[in-house]
């Protein structure tokens, strides 16, 4: 029996390919095709970006509980949050999709490179729709009735730096329904005190999106592209994207004394302004060598202290 080339694996450069017997290797060239897929749309969606926002809902969860939410809760929280963030990148690299074609540093993107055809994205993109509004009937009758108005959001966000610079701060309050969504999935109500930590949200998120953005300064200037380092330049956008962090700062100081919480929450408020101030000690207007440490290291670890000392206050 004739031996073909059955699959093909391609990663950035890297071409492998596979001569696998028909027949009995059938299976295994298509579990590897499924798995190379899989990686692709993980990849185009950042998921390992999900490190971000995720810790903070579950901070909002641990507070509205006073302690550990219902099991069932805590899954259809994730699964929103998940589903949410994974439909809000795939409509950004649909909508973006011939910018991202036009800028070199996002130029191998899955979609501009041929990986990913926009008709799958889509199917992709409906499916996580589907789950995010399912999981919210899942929670309660509010989460349900507002996730329309959060999907408005997602897919406002991707144009909104085609007019306007304030695109950071859109980010940040379409980022922001994290942990408000997650106070009302466990209350079933709303409290106006929970919006101290989503606006703490919306000014970490709105403060590094800004450091971001100093990668395609001059490309979003050529291509009619507003940002804030765009318009105003690096040196005054570092200082706008410091004083957003150091609202952050206060806004968490501000939750923990509005909702009471003990003793171990003050500890991590305090190690996550050593972190927000480690991470604009990396960015120099001269030298951005140290950008994707800044961007990517050190909010996840932001996230996670909040929320790691936040469960720390309930357990002692």
């Amino acid at each position: 029996m004739h031996s073909e080339d059955l699959y093909v694996l391609c990663e950035g450069e890297t071409v492998v390919k596979g001569h696998l017997e028909q027949g009995s290797n059938m299976p295994l060239a298509l579990i590897r095709n499924l798995i190379e897929k899989a990686v692709l749309y993980l990849r185009m969606i950042k998921f390992s970006h999900s490190v971000f926002a995720l810790p903070f809902a579950l901070t909002s969860a641990f507070i509205a509980a006073k302690g550990l939410p219902q099991g069932r809760t805590l899954f259809w929280i994730v699964a929103a949050m998940v589903s949410a963030r994974t439909t809000a990148m795939g409509l950004n690299r649909i909508i973006d999709r011939k910018i991202d074609r036009d800028n070199p540093r996002t130029a191998r993107r899955e979609i501009p490179a041929g990986k990913i055809k926009v008709w799958e994205t889509a199917l992709f993109i409906s499916i996580a729709m589907a789950v995010f509004v399912f999981s919210a009937y899942m929670l309660n009758p509010l989460c349900f009735r507002l996730s329309g108005v959060a999907l408005f959001f997602l897919f406002l966000y991707s144009f909104t730096k085609r007019f306007t610079w304030a695109s950071h701060f859109v980010l940040g309050i379409t980022i922001s329904a994290a942990p408000v969504g997650a106070w009302i999935a466990v209350t079933g109500g709303f409290d106006p005190r929970i919006l101290l930590l989503g606006f703490s949200v919306v000014f970490w998120l709105a403060g590094f999106d800004i450091l971001y953005a100093f990668q395609d300064v001059e490309f979003d200037r050529t291509y009619g592209l507003y940002s804030i380092p765009a318009i105003f330049g690096i040196a005054k956008s570092l200082w706008i994207s410091r004083a957003c962090h150091f609202s952050t700062w206060i806004l968490l100081l501000l939750t923990g004394i509005s909702f009471g919480l003990a003793f171990p929450f003050y500890i991590g408020v305090a190690l996550t302004g050593l972190l927000l101030f480690y991470e604009h000690s990396l960015v120099k207007p001269d030298d951005l060598s140290k950008l994707n440490k800044a961007f990517f290291d050190m909010n996840g670890y932001i996230s996670i202290t909040v929320f790691f000392f936040t469960v720390l206050s309930y357990i002692l």
